[in-house]
């Protein structure tokens, strides 16, 4: 899924943006660079002379930032979270995190049903977790 960067260009009466196939969304812009999701199947239509698009091979750390200034990234991982707190309360994630913890490190003993529920929630939460990933592949993140 290809992603696109531009800088916008502006003169005296307008500001230029990169014209878009319906289903392209803008992620975000970072150093003035605007990035720009294309889906898969779709083409940038003819810009104007002031754009110039140019695909961007993702690495890791431009990933990363623009999972963190995207407004859409930023929705996906709020929905994750109402997710697991539909199912689990900020407690119970807590009580799962210092048992897990206190098993791990030898300190602690799990009582009778505590590894299935803490194996239920481990597996539950994840389910969202990779819920949120094809999310943002779908974003070509």
């Amino acid at each position: 899924m290809p992603i696109y960067r531009y800088q916008k260009k502006s003169d005296a009466y307008t500001t230029y943006n990169l014209a878009a196939p319906d289903g392209a969304q803008e992620l975000c812009t970072i150093d003035g660079w605007t990035y720009v999701h294309v889906p898969d199947g779709l083409a940038l239509p003819p810009q104007p002379a002031q754009i110039a698009a140019e695909p961007v091979l993702l690495d890791t750390a431009l990933r990363e930032r623009i999972k963190a200034i995207s407004p859409q990234c930023r929705l996906i991982h709020r929905r994750m979270e109402e997710k697991i707190r539909e199912k689990y309360s900020l407690a119970d994630e807590q009580y799962y995190s210092r048992i897990g913890v206190g098993v791990a490190l030898g300190l602690y003993q799990f009582q009778p049903g505590e590894a299935e529920e803490l194996q239920a929630f481990g597996a539950f939460v994840e389910s969202v977790r990779e819920w949120g990933r094809a999310q943002r592949a779908e974003l070509g993140l």
